[in-house]
């Protein structure tokens, strides 16, 4: 329980040192010359940048839909069997197909804040999962056993904010199945934020004291729960899927052939349904129900529209990416957007609406499935091996333990309390011999000193570039650990996602509406440019510095 504070003080110090840590040296990977971002070479003490409105009216109403865990692969792997959402934006839209999260914990929590405001982790303070949303000053409303939530690590602004600032009226419905999802795209605007929790959607005392009407009416219709003793069957005949239904390691060898039949149990029924294309479905039955009750994109102002898919994370984490389940849930979700996108149109003017689709983070192949040509060979690292390591380095450095923190693939540390009993010195002796054993471990590529990231090589690589957006250049992290291409930490995930590599960052950009350019565009481009290309289409300046840019090619 000691060490549980201590590591979550240590990264408090990252969060709170954030702030104006924007400068860039982001580039294409392998590229000679700086990706040059013309925000960022703004002198400080001048104004953020005006973006130029387009010839077109600004829209109504920006839809940003981010599917948790979506790799950018996906669109093609599986193009010639989508008819829906999915088909619309990747043939329909402005697709850029090299974008990527440019930071290197590549989770939920991190990639959502990074998508309306234009910034690094390193600046808006939502580092990791671990320190995202949790806030137990913001219970949940309602009779739900789960941890209260908000926005109060998250620093800056978003786009809701800059469009408020133009038009006072703007408002934002952000609505998913987690809450980090749900609260982190919309930055700490008071808005109308939803997500499902203890079998129903709610929201916390950061934003309201009761649920609206419209919040109770759909859970009056007990959606996830009518779902007791449903099987989730293949939407093709079996003939349309390559991949094969006996793949022992997926769900740890439980329940992982079709059909996947549900409980019978209504309350057990809505807790299996999280992994399953029907949490989609209802996510966006929520959408359409909120955007009604609240009247978005009638008005002459713009609204934003926030919806996160987190079906597809629960599949890959417990089948894989490689998985006939997860063929299966792309193929529903491209149906299910489509149907969300034809209501919209009946209820809203299709040609004053901008669309975004992207995503959070790609995932990796289970590591026993990787083939064998990939070496080294891709293991699981338990970090409780690399915990111990570290406190014995430590502790025979005649060192106080309570000098650093290990919290997964970072060591943190308390330099105050070193310089206070005069062992700073004798502190990075100790951490340069731990570095040295754990760059000999299975699974372990790299272990670099942060400070040194910082003055590195961020163009030609793009590990340690990843990594210097991570974090504020402030913060107390002395090292951090990059895996080999393809291993994980732990057993608890059959698959998962979090590293700085490309099937980690990789992950869709489109546009779609009257506003873009159809086509593809195979420039290297970052998520944080997402939020500034959406302002240019809305005509509103940024209240900071950001790290993204417009990306013009995208616009008419």
């Amino acid at each position: 329980m000691r060490m549980t504070r201590i590591i979550g003080t240590l990264l408090l110090v990252i969060c709170f040192s954030a702030s104006a840590n924007c400068q860039s040296s982001a580039s294409h990977p392998g590229s000679a010359a700086p990706y040059v971002n013309p925000a960022l070479s703004t002198p400080s003490h001048l104004p953020p940048p005006a973006f130029p409105p387009t010839a077109l009216q600004p829209p109504s109403l920006i839809v940003l839909i981010t599917i948790d865990q979506f790799r950018d692969d996906y669109l093609d792997r599986f193009a010639p069997q989508l008819r829906g959402g999915l088909a619309r934006f990747a043939r329909g839209g402005a697709w850029f197909t090299n974008a990527h999260h440019d930071h290197a914990i590549t989770e939920t929590a991190p990639g959502h804040a990074t998508l309306l405001s234009g910034r690094f982790p390193r600046s808006t303070g939502i580092t990791a999962n671990r320190v995202g949303v949790e806030d137990p000053t913001a219970p949940l409303l309602g009779s739900v056993a789960a941890p209260g939530a908000s926005p109060r690590r998250f620093q800056g602004t978003t786009l809701v904010d800059w469009l408020r600032a133009k038009d006072p009226r703007s408002r934002a419905l952000s609505v998913s199945r987690k809450d980090r999802a749900a609260i982190l795209p919309i930055g700490r605007s008071q808005s109308d934020v939803y997500w499902y929790a203890g079998g129903r959607f709610t929201t916390s005392r950061y934003y309201r004291d009761t649920l609206p009407d419209w919040i109770n009416r759909v859970n009056a219709r007990r959606m996830p729960q009518n779902l007791a003793g449903k099987s989730w069957t293949l939407l093709l005949p079996d003939s349309a899927y390559k991949e094969p239904d006996s793949v022992s390691f997926e769900m740890h060898g439980r329940n992982f052939v079709f059909p996947h039949r549900l409980p019978d149990d209504s309350a057990a029924a809505a807790a299996a349904s999280l992994a399953t294309p029907w949490m989609d479905e209802i996510e966006l039955d929520l959408a359409l129900a909120g955007l009604n009750a609240l009247s978005l994109g009638k008005a002459p102002q713009t609204d934003v529209l926030s919806i996160s898919l987190s079906a597809t994370d629960a599949i890959g984490h417990g089948f894989g990416q490689d998985s006939r389940e997860m063929h299966d849930n792309v193929l529903r979700l491209d149906r299910n957007l489509g149907a969300f996108i034809d209501s919209l149109f009946k209820l809203r003017d299709s040609t004053r609406i901008a669309f975004a689709l992207t995503a959070d983070h790609g995932v990796a192949t289970i590591p026993e499935l990787v083939p064998a040509s990939v070496k080294p060979t891709p293991v699981r690292v338990n970090a409780a091996d690399l915990d111990t390591s570290l406190r014995a380095v430590i502790a025979s450095a005649n060192l106080d333990t309570n000098l650093v923190a290990m919290d997964q693939q970072i060591v943190l540390v308390d330099r105050d309390l070193a310089a206070l009993s005069d062992r700073t010195k004798a502190l990075d002796n100790a951490l340069s011999i731990f570095a040295v054993r754990a760059r000999s471990l299975p699974g372990v590529a790299r272990v670099d000193r942060f400070q040194d990231l910082l003055r590195g090589d961020t163009i030609n690589d793009p590990i340690a570039r990843r990594w210097v957006h991570q974090f504020p250049a402030t913060s107390n992290v002395a090292l951090v650990i990059t895996l080999t291409p393809f291993s994980i930490f732990g057993e608890s995930s059959v698959a998962t996602h979090g590293s700085p590599y490309d099937y980690d960052t990789h992950v869709p950009v489109i546009f779609m509406g009257p506003w873009f350019a159809r086509g593809r565009y195979p420039e290297f481009v970052r998520t944080v440019d997402l939020a500034p290309t959406l302002a240019a289409v809305a005509g509103v300046k940024t209240s900071e510095k950001i790290d993204g840019v417009v990306l013009r090619r995208a616009l008419k």
